[in-house]
Order: structure tokens, then C-alpha cells, then sequence
């Protein structure tokens, strides 16, 4: 019996057993990798489609070959397996499964509801404190943008509490014309309240009120002479209709809507959504979904929308540009998710088509550019191949580097590359461990390929796989020491290429060694380049993590080593000074009047920085 054969008889076996109710089914492979999550709303009816029908897909036939185990899951109606299947897909990445890559939390505009002066702020993940919030907008530069004309036209403050609490006099946002100043009283509290109202209209799209109000504010205060005052207005009233300006691509004028549309070419995917709140455009994101070439486009849309909703709440308008399967499915399990009436429907009207095709014209654009950035990202790893001898094709590449301060807050870390460009969710960071290695940049190396080729190892998952090939930002001992880490975890069949900086550590005078040979390039060479790319990427990410690392140990240390200062006491500290330097600078009689420190207390926190 062939494994197609097999595969087909551990699921016709299981299929008497099995209740015919909806639910999700997992197909697992022999080393226990799950291969495939579905859905059914009666699970033993689609599993006899595997094994009676005669012309599968190879993609699929190549699935059941390797599936060992079939698992199932009970669930109450049709919707609730909706869900389960998309948290399930996107918890394990199934390699079978249609995959929204790049997910992520989107950032909203938030302003507190409760506090005394609230802040305009932007948040991500969980809305757990009280008050408005306003979004998703499509990236953190959208959210920036809006939140700087905000300032603008409203004043409100952007600093943090910490910040707001020990100023005592006003700062560059003042003089700017982009705050109001409420630290220092250049403004009445109800004044304020009164600006923070306006503002949460705005955001909900009712602007010609407060528009109008600004105008005749700046008519009086012309007529009064106070032409300070008018310019203020003025420039108000024009960080007003730059922001209206903007939302002109509005042409349906739809309240809260996603508009989402997918293009295919090429056997690649791209889905763009559109974020349209409060009347307002919020700004557009780019996807490019994990899926078999031969895919419909409605089956990869319809599963594109199940794992993009499991997280994110769901406008009262979802608007696509082609017909999908799961249709009246979604609309029912949206619904039920957020307690209303959600519409899923595929854009009919004139005034719907025209932003819906605007949508799919902006995923054809993306994919195009994704395609092209692919090939020459593939060719530049070819080239690589080709100039190092590597046996083997290369498909993902890790570079790694260390850093540290003279042996202090040493750090190791690698990132990935392949043929799709940078890939963020795969660079790790290090904290050294061993004392004796943190001044020691060949002991640093070795530790950290240790530790990450050992539990790869261990771990077979996709997250863990291991690398076509290794570049170390280091000379002949890194590699030396890299070779024979790699060598005693048995992994010999992986290449390893060191980059050692040229004189006076000169970009383009590089020298690589690879397999006991020495290698230069020309100053010119389109591989240089890219390898320089990589290197500095490395570097960067090391340094940046280093220095996080670091300041966080600045920032703490001082205040750490004085006994009797706890966490509630340090944290108080902190809030009442800002920082652990200005506990530090204070006298005895300001440490004693922070809540929660005792005269005690007070006078060994002053006698720790001011011993003789």
C-alpha cells in the first residue's frame, strides 16, 4: 500500500466514529506537525470527499500521503467552527492551510475618558482602559500623521503622565502652537474639556460645527485687534481642511466600512483593505496570503476573511470585490461575534465599485512590486550561491552578530532573510548567560549558535526551521568558532560565510572566508552590496537591542541596590521625580514628601547618592 493509499484508510477508518455535526478536522503528520485544519458543518460528509473522489488536486494527494492521524472537534453550530478554524490556522500555520502572513495589531487614536487632563495617545492590543478610541488605522505612520493635525487644530497634550506631573514650565509643543499647555495652567479646565469634546466630534466625523465655531472665533478676535490669537485660529482652521482634504478618496461616503480586494496573478495573491471610519479614509494595508497557485480566488478571499477578523473587531460594512462561497456563513458568524448586524457583500452599486475597484487597482500595484522585489531578491541570493560554491539552493538566510559595553549588557542576535525580502518575525535576540563569555566576542558567538541550532533541533516546527545558509559579522576565528559549534550539533551540511570589515573598517574593502578560502570582491558588485545589506541589518538590530537592554539597566540599577525600596516604593519614586537621575538630585525634604516613603526611608535613599 502506497502512502496516498494509507493516508486514505486512516481517514475512511475514522469516519464511522465520528458524529455528524459541524465542526473542525486536523490531518497530522508522523512526527506530529499538523498539516491541514477545515471546516465543516458536517465533518464525516467532507471527509468522504477525500477518499471517494478520484481527481484531487496533487496538492492535496501530496497532503493525505503524509497525514498518519486525523483529529476532530465537536462544535455547536456551523459559526463556532468558523472561529475554531481560524484561531486554530493561525496559532499553527498548517502548511496546506491558505495563510495570512504579516498579521498584526492595528494602532488606534485613543483619548482617556476618565482622567483630569486627558492625553491624545495612540494604542495598540486590548482596549482596557476607559475611554474613546477611534481606528484601526492601517500603520503607526497613518496614526502619527493623524494624531500631528490633531495637535494642530485641538492643543491637547501627547506626554505622558509621568512627564505632564513634574513640569514646571511649558514646553517647545507651547511655543509651536501644537498644545495648549495644561501642565502649567495656560489653560482652564473646562476650556480644555471643551477641546477634548470638539476633538471626539471630529474624529466621528462632525467637523462643519467646529469648523464654523474656528471661523467666527477668528472674525472676532480680528475685529478685537488680538491678532495673535486670530493667527492661532488661522492656522487651526487650516490643519482642518488639510485633514478634510485628505478624505476626498471618500467618494461613497461610507460611515465604518472595510473594503477589501483581492488580486491573483501570476499564482500569487495580493488583498488589499481599506479602513474607512467616522466618513473618514484611515489609511490601507497590503497582504499577501501563503496558498497553493491553483487556488480560487473566492476560497482564498473567504479564508483571508475568517483568520483577519479572529482578532480585530468587525465594521458594520464589509465590502469586497468578488463573490465568495462563505458568504451568509461569515455574515451570520460576524454577526453573533460582535452582537449586530454585520454586511458581507460584494460591491454592486456605481459608487461601490468605484472605491472597491480603487482597492483592487492598489493590490495589483502592490503584488506587482512584490513580484519584482522577489526576483531580484532571488537573483541576488543566486548570485551569492554562485560566487561561494554552495551546493545546496537557498531559500533562507540568518545573520548573526553580537554587542556589548566593555563586557556589560551583552547581547547576541540574528536576522532572516529570504527570497520574499527581511523577514521580522524571525529575528531573536540573546541575553548572554554565561559570565565568562560576555567580554568574549568568539564565546558570545558560540553560545548564541548554540543555543539557537540546539533547540531548532529539538524543535522542528516552521518558526524553528533551519537556515540554507549562515553569515557571521566576524573574521577567520568567528568562523573558525561558528564552523565547529555547527559541526558538534551535527549540522556540517550548513555553509557558513564570515565578513570581516576592511582596514580602518571600510565598507567595500571586505574580506569572506568560506570553507577555508578567502574572498574578495570588486568595490562595484551588485553581491557586495547585497551582503553589506545584510550585515549592517544584523549589526543594527544587535545595537538597537544592546542599547534597550542597557538603558532599561541605567534606569533601574541606581535605585535596585538600596534596601528597603521595593517595587511600589521605587515606582512611586518614579512617578513623583520622572526619572531615577532626578531621585538621585533630590534633597532630603522632597524624597520625604513622596507618598509611601517614610522620613526613614528617606534619609538612606539621600545618604546612598550623597555618601562622602
Amino acid at each position: 500500500m502506497n502512502s496516498l493509499d494509507l493516508g486514505k484508510k486512516i481517514i475512511k477508518d475514522k469516519i464511522p466514529l465520528i458524529p455528524n455535526n459541524p465542526g473542525i478536522y486536523k490531518m497530522i503528520s508522523s512526527n506530529g506537525e499538523i498539516l491541514y485544519i477545515g471546516k465543516a458543518k458536517n465533518i464525516p460528509n467532507r471527509l468522504k470527499s477525500y477518499v471517494t473522489e478520484s481527481n484531487l488536486p496533487i496538492r492535496t494527494e501530496r497532503m493525505l500521503s503524509l497525514t498518519h492521524n486525523l483529529e476532530t472537534t465537536i462544535t455547536s453550530n456551523e459559526s463556532e467552527a468558523l472561529l475554531l478554524e481560524a484561531n486554530l490556522i493561525k496559532k499553527h500555520k498548517p502548511r496546506y492551510n491558505i495563510l495570512l502572513r504579516d498579521d498584526k495589531s492595528f494602532p488606534y487614536i485613543y483619548i482617556g475618558e476618565k482622567d483630569t487632563w486627558p492625553q491624545l495617545t495612540k494604542l495598540r492590543g486590548k482596549k482596557s482602559r476607559e475611554g474613546y478610541y477611534f481606528g484601526p488605522f492601517a500603520s503607526i505612520g497613518s496614526a502619527n500623521w493623524t494624531i500631528k493635525i490633531l495637535q494642530k487644530i485641538f492643543l491637547l497634550r501627547v506626554c505622558d503622565d509621568t512627564v505632564f506631573r513634574n513640569r514646571d514650565r511649558e514646553c517647545i509643543l507651547y511655543q509651536i502652537r501644537r498644545c495648549s499647555a495644561p501642565c502649567v495652567d495656560k489653560i482652564k479646565q473646562n476650556d480644555y474639556n471643551n477641546l477634548v469634546k470638539d476633538a471626539v466630534d471630529f474624529i466621528s466625523g462632525k467637523s462643519k460645527r467646529i469648523q464654523k465655531n474656528l471661523s467666527e472665533e477668528m472674525e472676532q478676535a480680528s475685529k478685537d485687534q488680538d491678532y495673535e490669537k486670530a493667527a492661532v485660529l488661522r492656522d487651526r482652521i487650516k490643519a482642518l481642511t488639510q485633514i478634510q482634504s485628505s478624505q476626498k478618496i471618500n467618494q461613497t461616503n461610507l460611515k465604518e466600512a472595510d473594503v477589501i480586494s483581492i488580486f491573483k496573478e501570476s499564482g500569487r495573491t495580493c488583498v488589499q483593505v481599506f479602513f474607512f471610519r467616522s466618513k473618514q479614509n484611515w489609511g490601507n494595508q497590503a497582504y499577501f496570503p501563503k496558498h497553493d497557485p491553483d487556488e480560487k480566488e473566492s476560497k482564498i478571499l473567504s479564508s483571508f476573511l475568517g483568520q483577519f477578523y479572529e482578532n480585530k473587531t468587525v465594521p458594520n460594512l464589509v465590502l469586497l470585490n468578488r463573490e465568495i462561497n462563505d458568504e451568509k456563513l461569515l455574515k451570520k458568524t460576524f454577526s453573533k461575534k460582535e452582537g449586530k448586524e454585520i454586511i458581507v457583500k460584494q460591491a454592486r452599486s456605481k459608487d461601490e465599485k468605484i472605491v472597491s475597484n480603487m482597492a483592487e487597482k492598489n493590490a495589483k500595484q502592490a503584488l506587482t512590486q512584490k513580484i519584482l522585489e522577489t526576483e531580484s531578491n532571488s537573483k541576488l541570493i543566486d548570485n551569492l550561491a554562485d560566487k561561494f560554491n554552495l551546493k545546496f539552493n537557498v531559500n533562507l538566510i540568518e545573520v548573526y552578530d553580537n554587542s556589548h559595553t566593555q563586557g556589560s549588557d551583552s547581547v547576541g542576535a540574528f536576522i532572516a532573510f529570504g527570497k520574499d525580502g527581511f523577514i521580522k518575525k524571525r529575528y531573536r535576540k540573546f541575553n548572554i548567560r554565561s559570565e565568562t563569555v560576555r567580554s568574549d566576542d568568539y564565546g558570545m558567538m558560540k553560545e548564541v549558535l548554540r543555543r539557537r541550532f540546539s533547540k531548532a533541533l529539538k524543535d522542528e516546527s516552521s518558526t524553528n526551521a533551519l537556515p540554507d545558509l549562515v553569515l557571521i559579522d566576524g573574521g577567520k576565528g568567528q568562523y573558525s568558532v561558528s564552523r565547529e559549534t555547527l559541526n558538534d550539533l551535527g549540522l556540517h551540511e550548513i555553509p557558513i560565510i564570515a565578513i570581516a570589515k576592511g582596514k580602518n573598517r571600510n565598507a567595500g574593502d571586505e574580506t569572506f572566508f568560506h570553507d577555508g578560502k578567502i574572498i574578495k570582491f570588486k568595490k562595484n558588485e551588485p553581491t557586495l552590496f547585497f551582503l553589506q545589506r545584510l550585515r549592517d541589518e544584523s549589526h543594527r538590530f544587535a545595537v538597537s537591542t544592546h542599547r534597550a537592554k542597557r538603558r532599561k539597566n541605567l534606569s533601574k540599577s541606581m535605585l535596585d541596590q538600596i534596601s528597603g525600596v521595593g517595587r511600589n516604593r521605587k515606582r512611586a519614586l518614579l512617578n513623583h521625580f520622572g526619572s531615577a537621575k532626578s531621585v538621585e538630585s533630590a534633597s532630603f525634604e522632597d524624597l520625604k514628601s513622596v507618598d509611601g516613603i517614610e522620613e526613614k526611608v528617606a534619609k538612606k535613599i539621600h545618604d546612598f547618592f550623597h555618601e562622602e
